[in-house]
């Protein structure tokens, strides 16, 4: 597996959508408003504004990016490419892991992520170690990565590094450059052979 954000296979933590609907009942009276009524409805409303969102406190620098990194490894593993453009600058970099020039627009690398989403099936991808750093209206962050799908129909497993340049455009981070790697595990120690044969009899310490 190369760069899966080029021209090889990625993965990731699990993907979420979440829906809201909202059904409401109005019951009119037919009696008429009296004057009274119809001079309390000309008075401003006092209510607090409908539009709750401007009383939300926004979320730091780094948690907007986490949330970023989560939901464009979710949109990527489950094939919403409307989400996965909505966390890509229009004009992202992406490293080419195949020997290649640079991937420049969201345009060139839908065209090579459809290729390779279309081949896989069943895809989980973990994020680990993620680290974010903030500088202004510029940011990075380096992540690990295990993935496992099924690919042209037989069963895949790498890992690997990420590491991405984010940009804070219109109040939104947004990524403006990508390059992951494949790294391979490191061997698992072998455990220590046991001794063969029976167990000798213990020397009688000398007098």
């Amino acid at each position: 597996m190369r760069n899966h954000h080029g021209t090889c296979f990625p993965g990731w933590t699990a993907y979420r959508i979440f829906a809201l609907l909202l059904v409401s009942t109005l019951t009119l009276t037919c009696a008429s408003p009296t004057p009274a009524q119809k001079e309390k409805k000309k008075k401003p409303d006092a209510s607090p504004s409908a539009d709750s969102s401007k009383l939300l406190v926004p979320l730091p620098d780094e948690q907007q990016i986490e949330y970023t990194l989560s939901e464009m490894l979710g949109a990527w593993q489950v094939g919403d490419i409307e989400k996965l453009h909505s966390d890509y600058a229009d004009d992202v970099v992406v490293v080419n892991g195949s020997w290649g020039p640079p991937i420049v627009g969201w345009n060139n690398y839908l065209a090579l992520y459809q290729q390779q989403r279309a081949r896989m099936q069943r895809v989980r991808m973990d994020r680990t170690n993620t680290f974010i750093k903030v500088m202004g209206a510029v940011a990075w962050a380096s992540y690990q990565w295990d993935f496992e799908a099924i690919v042209d129909g037989q069963p895949m497993q790498s890992q690997g590094l990420t590491s991405v340049v984010l940009q804070k455009r219109n109040n939104q981070w947004v990524i403006a450059l990508n390059h992951t790697s494949f790294a391979p595990k490191p061997p698992q120690a072998a455990p220590a052979s046991a001794p063969s044969g029976p167990p000798q009899p213990a020397k009688p310490a000398p007098r």
